[in-house]
């Protein structure tokens, strides 16, 4: 039996331990499974480090995450929203304009039909996002929504960021779906997730323990810190020091080729192309019932330093105690860079209240800010090649980095856990 190590208890490494055949030895950083996967209690409201909900397609994860998790798992049908200019609009801005002032709908619509009419190719790869959402939509979808929300969500101009990752997080209704939405409260369901999974009880992190619960060689507290590729040993912080015959790395990729030490001058190219940003997950208790009736709302204006706020007592009303709502407000922000936070919750109560959802006489019985440090990778010219040539790299090298982060990409949990189970076949097929 060969000895295959895992980087990072999240919920690819989990499910690789989960899938193997063969001997492992999962090591986790933090004192509990799950990555960002988790949720943490406080005073009776439960919070998961930022909105994490089950979108389910492939048959085998429709089987075993209902396997997992029992009767304690709710089917929502989504109820996205988008607030801007005054008014909530349903999601996706580019087939719901209905009930925006009318320069708003008026100038969306001028803009597709030129789009259209124009009938543009994409030009130099990959396309920038500016390029794409100009040729597809259009100058006032562009301006009213998906430059300045993006923006926010990446950090990172139109221009720079590429379009690579569209596909499926961004729908692209038809003509006559763009202009029935314009002149209608158009109800019809876009996109990837217009329904999903979620825990009846505890939060995401059950998942998490769903899928530890069984697994032998689980080591929490153990950070790696080291690896020595020629070797094949991985330094933990605590001085010790474990061999394989596989590795798995869950860690972001960036993180574990600074970890290798010594690089090829294009490998060590590739990392210093590779970019991200940072998320600040602002969680929030409040005295009262049904706050908001959405499960979450988009914000793309500038004036309100959020991207978007979720709320978690309408994925389950167990999050929160009787007569109470929570919500999560999820702010952007490049990496290292030193946020006010006493003034960023201030902003943040301030918008809160600005568009309604928090009201002047409102209680806050509990506020807890989880930091995300590597949160979306960023799409720009150089991800798909540096990630490219990096995984190449280490797969020669019998590594497989998956995951969200070890892949270096923009994906969700159905995506994590098969990826998981298809290293651990590989693995096992490779004895």
């Amino acid at each position: 039996m060969g000895k295959t190590l895992i980087l990072g208890g999240g919920l690819a490494g989990l499910s690789c331990a989960y899938h193997l055949k063969s001997d492992y030895i999962l090591l986790e950083a933090s004192d509990e499974p799950g990555g960002l996967a988790r949720s943490v209690r406080q005073e009776g409201f439960v919070f998961d480090y930022t909105g994490h909900l089950l979108h389910l397609r492939n048959p085998y994860t429709l089987k075993l995450i209902p396997d997992l998790l029992g009767d304690n798992l709710v089917l929502n049908e989504r109820r996205a929203w988008i607030y801007s200019n005054g008014a909530c609009t349903r999601y996706p801005f580019q087939a719901n304009t209905y009930g925006l002032p009318k320069k708003v709908v008026e100038a969306c619509l001028r803009g597709f039909v030129e789009a259209q009419l124009a009938g543009k190719t994409a030009g130099v790869q990959p396309e920038s996002f500016k390029s794409w959402v100009m040729r597809t939509f259009g100058s006032g979808f562009a301006r009213y929504f998906f430059f300045p929300y993006n923006e926010k969500l990446w950090t990172v101009a139109p221009d720079v960021l590429t379009a690579e990752w569209v596909a499926p997080f961004v729908p692209k209704p038809s003509v006559q779906e763009v202009f029935d939405g314009a002149f209608n409260d158009q109800t019809k369901k876009f996109g990837y997730n217009t329904a999903f999974y979620y825990p009846r009880d505890g939060g995401i992190q059950v998942l998490a323990s769903a899928l530890a619960k069984p697994l032998k060689n689980l080591h929490l507290n153990c950070e790696a810190v080291a690896v020595d590729l020629v070797k094949k040993e991985v330094s933990l912080a605590n001085g010790e020091k474990f061999t394989y015959e596989s590795l798995v790395n869950t860690l972001p990729l960036p993180r574990f080729l600074d970890m290798a030490g010594y690089l090829p001058a294009e490998i060590a190219e590739s990392r210093r192309q590779m970019r991200w940003n940072s998320v600040y997950s602002i969680n929030l208790g409040v005295a009262r019932p049904a706050v908001s009736d959405k499960h979450w709302i988009y914000f793309p204006e500038k004036k309100f330093p959020f991207y978007r706020v979720g709320f978690p007592m309408n994925f389950s009303d167990r999050m929160v105690p009787p007569g109470c709502s929570s919500m999560y407000i999820e702010i952007a922000h490049q990496p290292g860079r030193h946020l006010d936070e006493a003034g960023i919750m201030k902003k943040t109560i301030m918008g809160l209240q600005s568009c309604g959802i928090l009201r002047p006489g409102d209680k806050i019985l509990c506020d807890k800010i989880l930091r995300i440090p590597v949160a979306y990778v960023i799409y720009d010219k150089y991800r798909t090649q540096a990630a490219g040539k990096a995984l190449d790299w280490l797969k020669k090298r019998e590594i497989f980095s998956i995951g969200r982060y070890g892949a270096w990409k923009y994906s969700y949990m159905e995506e994590a856990i098969l990826e998981g189970k298809y290293a651990a076949e590989e693995i096992d097929k490779n004895l």
